[in-house]
Formats: C-alpha cells, structure tokens, sequence
C-alpha cells in the first residue's frame, strides 16, 4: 500500500492516514493511492476511517497541478470528483476523522463521507476556491448543496467563506467535535458503532437516499470536463 495512504485493518475497521507533506496536498498520486486503498477495504468488507496527523486533514489539490493550466486540472479536478462520488456511494460505513484544518478538497472530504468528527481548536475549515480566485467546479457545487444547510452553502461556496470548528459543526462539514486528544477513540467508538448496523441494509439505502445527487454528479463531472475555470 502506498506511504502516502496508508492501510491498516484492524477489528473489521480499516484506517487510511493521508501523509503527503505539510499540507496534505490532493495529487494525482494520492487519489490512485485512496482508491487503492477502498479497493482494499471493500475486499475486507471493513467499515473505513480516514484520518491524518494532527492539525490538519488537507488544504486542498495540489497548487502546483492547479496552477499549471487546465491541461493538468483537469485531469486531477475530475479524479478528484470521482473519489468525493465513490466515497458518497461506498458501500460500506466511512468515517473521517479531521485533526483540524480541512480547506478546499480536504472540507469536499468531510462533504462525501457519512460521518465526520473534528476537533476543537483555532481551525479553519471550508470551502475557499472563490478566496484564491477559481470558478467553484459544478461537481462542488452539487455535494456542497447536498450536505451544507442552506444558509451555510451559499456563504461557503459563494462567497467562500471559512468556519471555526463550531461553526463548520453547524454549518453540515462536522457532525461531532472533540478535543483534539478525544479524536482517535472518538473515531474508533463511531466506527465501532457502525460495524454493527446491517451494511446490506446501510448500502441500499446508501444509495436510495443520494439517488439523485449521485445522477447529478455524473453530469456535474462530465460538464467539469468542458467549463472548468481556474479564474
């Protein structure tokens, strides 16, 4: 498995630890490894947790990628949107636990699991493309409409806004705050939880309940493909 997701399973949870740098940077690289890794998962019909080091979950794509023309975002923006769909239809439970800042791609993370815990602590999270000056992506738009609350999807995708922990709690990026040394039993207690629900039952209505935003999705990634716009 690869160094920059890591794999552990243990006690039917497997645990994926994102490590690419200082700011966790989303490459080409790291989605190959992340989906490998729920490759592996769903083999091992475990529950998954997705976690970091301490401080922060990820910034976002690699900027370097990004900036270097829609030749290469592309290709990364539209991996990426495949991941966050994965994720939102994987069949089994997925828990990210977010040791702090999660930014960009990293906040589309806890947007496409199924339960998010993050810690207290002076944090941003959310979504800052319109801030750095790129056209939100349509396949953002649509999960962030999806998960955030009315309110806190237009001040996040529109106007980009960026929440403390408590406010990203009540905004639909968190579902759980902890203190940051509660974060890995809090995670493992969530995770423990879920590997008791029936996961037939869990897929189906997985996929039942987000029906419609998954169809949107696949439109949303084909569309992204043709208009993306890095300003």
């Amino acid at each position: 498995m690869s160094s920059l997701v890591s794999y552990q399973l243990e006690d039917g949870i497997a645990t994926l630890v994102l490590a690419n740098g200082k700011v966790n940077a989303i490459s080409m690289e790291v989605i190959t490894a992340f989906n490998q890794a729920l490759d592996r998962a769903e083999q091992d019909q475990a529950v998954v947790l997705i976690t970091s080091y301490a401080g922060l979950l990820s910034a976002g794509y690699d900027l370097k990628v990004m900036t270097s023309g829609l030749d290469n975002a592309v290709p990364l923006v539209t991996a990426g949107s495949m991941l966050s769909r994965r994720l939102l239809a994987h069949p089994y439970p997925v828990i990210v636990a977010c040791p702090g800042h999660a930014i960009a791609k990293g906040a589309f993370l806890l947007l496409s699991a199924d339960y998010r815990i993050g810690v207290n602590g002076p944090f941003s999270i959310g979504l800052n493309e319109v801030q750095i000056g790129m056209t939100m992506p349509q396949t953002g738009i649509e999960i962030a409409r999806n998960r955030l609350s009315p309110a806190a999807f237009q001040r996040s995708v529109v106007n980009g806004e960026m929440f403390n922990p408590e406010g990203a709690l009540a905004a639909g990026f968190l579902d759980m705050l902890v203190a940051p040394e509660a974060l890995a039993i809090s995670a493992l207690a969530v995770a423990q939880s879920l590997k008791k629900i029936s996961m037939k039952a869990h897929k189906n209505t997985k996929l039942k309940a987000r029906k419609e935003l998954l169809t949107a999705l696949d439109a949303a990634i084909e569309l992204d493909k043709t208009t993306l716009s890095l300003d």
